[in-house]
């Protein structure tokens, strides 16, 4: 696994202990001497344009396309998304209600392929989670994380992840050859945030909307979203060119 994926199962891992440890369930810390990973810098996180577009032409169910949709629309986290529940919705508005990170209640905004998306995902379901997974909740399952009115329970981050990655592996490789997609890696669902903001810098997005958009209050987190993406380096490249033909 890449460094990120590392540090964020450890980060979980030590949430999760520190909690047991407070219950007084255990009292030792199993992750004490595991390092974080140097994670350098990934310039490429951003999707091109025509990656994107070719997202959208993916034959997949309406739950993944209006996910996705969402997610990009929106700038919006993965948790944070799939967190949602049909009341929190506000589809004349265009927005809904989350719970960020840090716990703070939200809005969050999404544009018209949602908006067209959703009715359908939605059906006449009034509450409860908005992505459901297949099949009826295990027993078990917190009540808050099942429909009461299809007892499907929420879809959780590990399966939308591994759904977006096993459908992107063809998207993420494109020289490769379709019989050996099993060996393949596909995209994570966070590109989708960066992507977003990227192309929302790159479309000249004003410096105090990058901020509500992404809700970072860091302007330095903020910058690693905000470099150019490679459309616009090659658009660069293209309208430099003929100027640089006709001084030779």
């Amino acid at each position: 696994m890449d460094a990120d994926i590392v540090n964020r199962e450890l980060s979980i891992a030590r949430k999760a202990i520190g909690w047991w440890q407070r219950q007084g369930w255990i009292e030792g810390d199993p992750t004490i001497g595991i390092e974080r990973r140097p994670a350098p810098p990934d310039r490429t996180k951003s999707l091109a344009e025509n990656q994107i577009a070719a997202l959208w032409r993916l034959d997949v169910a309406l739950r993944e396309k209006t996910q996705w949709k969402m997610l990009y629309e929106s700038a919006a986290r993965a948790d944070e998304v799939l967190c949602l529940n049909v009341e929190d919705l506000y589809p004349q508005d265009k927005r809904g209600r989350i719970t960020a990170k840090g716990g703070a209640t939200e809005w969050i905004h999404w544009q018209s392929g949602t908006a067209q998306l959703l009715p359908r995902l939605i059906a006449r379901r009034t509450r409860g989670p908005l992505f459901l997974t297949d099949r009826k909740a295990p027993a078990g399952t917190p009540t808050l994380d099942v429909c009461p009115e299809t007892g499907r329970s929420r879809l959780s981050y590990r399966r939308a992840e591994e759904i977006f990655e096993e459908n992107t592996r063809l998207l993420a490789n494109p020289l490769a050859s379709p019989d050996d997609i099993e060996d393949l890696d596909g995209w994570t669902l966070h590109r989708l945030r960066h992507s977003a903001l990227t192309h929302d810098a790159e479309g000249g997005t004003s410096t105090p909307m990058l901020p509500a958009r992404s809700r970072l209050a860091s302007v330095r987190s903020l910058e690693r979203y905000a470099r150019p993406g490679v459309d616009a380096v090659a658009r660069h490249v293209a309208e430099r060119a003929p100027a640089a033909h006709r001084r030779r």
